[in-house]
């Protein structure tokens, strides 16, 4: 069973995954940064108005293998919002 890394960017701070997890293959550490992310946004909440989280999915040899970002953006509707509500 490969061995991946789930290093994290949140805009401010860089924490490397030392440890790892044993997961069946690059679909399923594709799934676990997926499922990551919301949780670490949830317990980072950021002060600002805008921040983007990363999570950068290593495997044994370094190599990044996945990259996922997720971005919290708050803004009001008058700072030109395009989004249908």
């Amino acid at each position: 069973m490969p061995r991946f890394f789930f290093d994290i960017h949140d805009g401010e701070d860089f924490t490397p995954d030392r440890v790892g997890l044993d997961l069946d293959d690059l679909e399923a550490a594709k799934e676990e940064a997926k499922k990551t992310l919301p949780e670490i946004v949830k317990d980072e909440m950021p002060d600002g108005d805008r921040r983007d989280f990363t999570v950068d999915v290593k495997d044994v040899a370094g190599r990044i293998v996945w990259r996922v970002t997720l971005s919290l953006v708050v803004e009001s509707p008058s700072q030109g919002s395009t989004a249908n509500t």
